[in-house]
């Protein structure tokens, strides 16, 4: 069998088209879009990944500043420094870096965004909201599953998919947004018994462990769509997903590349968020 490759490539450049056009319409009439980077930590990896979104920013028109405050910064003086920029009118979206100091758990914080400018749906209140079905940011991995699957051309109403992982940034918000779009929806984690079996009766799996290789060949049905939200460091250094995408080509009907697939989707997607949470300001 031939596996479709499902790649981010275009949909992430017709995202990021129209991110740059209403960003332009939004600094013709008087600030461009603006997004605030929260960093309380040295990490490599987050910094290499800030680096990353001031430059994707930067492209789009979107100004993007980060306020660093040490890798031994409090619970306290991260919330205090939330709750200042998600009440100052000039900044229109925020964003708050992980890892967290040691202590400092996500939960302990991440309230103190603003619901509407926690452009990656990292708040209780927003997971809230989107479990409700109300107007919300949604992280914008789990979001990036969902459209890089409609830009393909696969139906998810009335589809069985699996999700495996269930973290608060992927695996639960995803099966939110699936739900939403009528899919019967199965989280799967490390209690699941027998994966396999769960996971080769869906048509749909998505892998959002963070564990390399760990769907193969025997975790999917034949012609089934496997999407892999996985980034890991591989042995030679590079990326590799949650997915062992040899034995799974041929076998699955469709598969999302690492790197190439989800993840250029999601940093086009959580600009655009960016700009809609700009627009909304502007209306208000």
């Amino acid at each position: 069998m031939d596996t479709t490759s499902l790649t981010g490539k275009e949909l992430a450049a017709a995202l990021r088209a129209d991110t740059e056009q209403r960003a332009a319409a939004l600094t013709a009439q008087g600030t461009a879009p603006r997004l605030v980077l929260v960093v309380a930590n040295d990490d490599p990896a987050s910094g290499w990944y800030v680096k990353s979104l001031q430059r994707a920013a930067a492209k789009l028109g979107i100004t993007c500043d980060t306020t660093d405050l040490g890798a031994d910064s409090t619970a306290d003086a991260i919330r205090a420094e939330l709750e200042k920029l998600s009440s100052d009118p000039a900044v229109d979206a925020v964003m708050l870096q992980t890892p967290l100091p040691p202590g400092v758990g996500l939960n302990d914080v991440s309230s103190a965004i603003a619901a509407g400018k926690d452009v990656d749906g990292v708040s209780p209140l927003s997971l809230g909201l989107l479990a409700s079905g109300l107007p919300s940011f949604p992280p914008a991995t789990a979001e990036a599953v969902v459209e890089l699957a409609k830009h393909h051309g696969i139906p998810l109403a009335g589809r069985h998919v699996a999700v495996v992982g269930r973290s608060n940034v992927v695996g639960k918000p995803l099966a939110q947004l699936l739900l939403a779009e009528n899919a019967t929806v199965t989280v799967c984690h490390s209690r699941t018994t027998d994966l396999p079996a769960v996971t080769s009766a869906a048509d749909i799996v998505v892998a959002a462990v963070g564990r390399a290789g760990l769907i193969s060949g025997e975790h999917v049905r034949e012609g089934a769509v496997v999407i892999d939200v996985g980034t890991n460091e591989g042995p030679d250094g590079g990326i590799v997903g949650d997915v062992d995408a040899a034995s799974v080509a041929g076998k699955a009907g469709a598969l999302s590349p690492v790197p190439g697939g989800v993840g250029p989707v999601t940093t086009a997607l959580l600009m655009r968020h960016v700009v809609q949470a700009a627009e909304t300001a502007r209306t208000a």
